[in-house]
């Protein structure tokens, strides 16, 4: 067996209601003055309005920026940065799905040690401890309340540059079922099959260790459990909450042994047509996974009976069933079948394997990998 290390830095809390605790979660970092960063719709129902007055209620001044899109931008970061700093807070709420928290932990980064969020991308680039941060998500997928990454998206280069450090994990995470009761059924989708491609890509990957493995495992099993449900019925307490749990198992498991190709295909997919980073992981899923299915090492059949609805032996399975799972159940949850569905044309391909191929992902996926090999599954996936 090879060496292999972990941590878990941070404070979890999980149940329903529990976005009640946030003032004692706070209060315990010492935080007195909190920035939440959060989007236009959760600030629209009103969800941001009830943070700070949980806040504020207890003695903690609230500010907000609420303008975070969907593959949140550096000009993002930039104007979100100033508002921070205008505002004089000295701890940052990331309230939302991913694009809130990817900007969050980047305010993080740029408030502390100046400079822009293109400074930091890759590796090892930043110095030291962040803003101090809270992370609440509002979706079920990117697993970012417990990630070390942040993921923005460089417009000037049509590339999603990932910032890579242990220090962007957040001091603490509050996982509330009601907060994820009325997403829509197409984020719910998207979200779900992100997060289910977060514990697979880091199950199968070259740097697995029985740590990661054993996190992506329950991750799965509570995915493949409660993700049709929770699609179908997003107010269902119980699918909710099991999917929150392995959302964020998922990101554990894949803060330590990295993710594959699905990922470092997707996220050009994302820079240069906007698809949504979920869609875009979900229609390359069975792709992908066909691609590796050379280099199982008994792994596809443990996951099959984990999304599968009906369980089988494992003298009766082939890893090809695999990948004809994953397509069943993108179409029950209603996940495009091809990148032309989102609007996806050639026209970039060659530029799109490129950025694929500058992906530390390709190292740890199975397979071994090169831009040929990247330009097929894009074309396959057309």
């Amino acid at each position: 067996m090879k060496d292999y290390s972990f941590s878990i830095p941070q404070e979890v809390i999980v149940g329903k209601g529990t976005l009640s605790k946030l003032p004692d979660t706070a209060g315990r970092l010492g935080m007195k003055h909190s920035f939440i960063i959060s989007g236009p719709h959760l600030k629209k129902i009103g969800t941001v309005d009830k943070c700070s007055r949980l806040l504020e209620k207890a003695g903690i001044k609230a500010d907000s920026f609420c303008e975070t899109e969907g593959n949140p931008s550096v000009e993002t970061v930039t104007r979100a940065v100033l508002a921070f700093k205008k505002s004089g807070a000295d701890s940052i709420i990331a309230f939302g799905g991913g694009s809130p928290m990817d900007v969050a932990k980047a305010v993080g980064i740029v408030a502390k040690y100046g400079g822009s969020i293109t400074d930091y991308e890759g590796g090892g680039k930043v110095p030291g401890d962040i803003i101090p941060l809270i992370a609440i998500p509002t979706t079920a997928g990117t697993g970012s309340e417990v990630t070390a990454f942040s993921v923005i998206t460089d417009h000037s280069r049509k590339y999603k540059l990932t910032v890579f450090s242990y220090k962007l994990i957040p001091r603490a995470a509050i996982l509330d079922a009601d907060l994820i009761a009325s997403v829509p059924a197409q984020i719910s989708s998207a979200c779900g099959i992100d997060a289910f491609i977060h514990a697979f890509e880091s199950y199968i990957s070259k740097a697995a260790s029985p740590f990661s493995e054993a996190m992506s495992e329950k991750a799965m099993e509570l995915i493949g459990k409660y993700i049709r449900r929770y699609v179908s019925d997003r107010s269902d307490p119980e699918a909710a909450e099991g999917m929150l749990s392995g959302s964020l198992f998922a990101g554990i498991a894949f803060s330590w042994a990295r993710l594959g190709n699905i990922h470092a295909m997707s996220h050009p997919v994302s820079a240069f047509w906007n698809v949504p980073h979920g869609v875009a992981n979900g229609i390359l899923l069975p792709i992908v996974t066909e691609f590796n299915e050379a280099e199982d090492k008994g792994k596809y059949f443990r996951v099959y009976n984990y999304i599968s609805e009906k369980k089988i032996a494992e003298d009766s399975f082939r890893a090809p069933m695999l990948t004809e799972a994953l397509k069943k159940l993108n179409h029950e949850i209603g996940i495009p079948e091809k990148l032309s569905d989102a609007g996806v044309t050639e026209e970039y391909f060659d530029k799109m394997a490129d950025d694929a191929m500058k992906s530390g992902n390709i190292a740890v996926n199975p397979r071994k990998t090169v831009k040929e090999d990247i330009l097929t599954l894009y074309r396959r996936a057309l």
